[in-house]
């Protein structure tokens, strides 16, 4: 029905973008819902939780600590 979520953690994907976040997320509600599209009056049910999700997984990668991965501007980089 639809392809696999790939993980988006640091470091198997050192730069995750909004659209890779998105297309995760998409592919959760499809995969939960069992709609690839939904119908029209399940379309708004079906965005709301593509919206959530996208947000969810973004404050999960965003809060994330994987040892041994370099964070995107910890104080180490900045030091001279």
């Amino acid at each position: 029905m639809c392809r696999s979520i790939k993980t988006l953690r640091a470091p198997v994907t050192p730069e995750v973008t909004e659209d890779d976040i998105h297309a995760a997320a998409l592919q959760y509600v499809r995969k939960v819902s069992g709609f690839r599209a939904p119908a029209a009056h399940n379309q708004e049910a079906f965005d709301l939780a593509v919206a959530a999700v996208t947000a969810a997984t973004r404050e999960l990668l965003e809060h994330l600590v994987v040892r041994g991965a370099h964070r995107h501007g910890t104080d180490h980089e900045h030091q001279h």
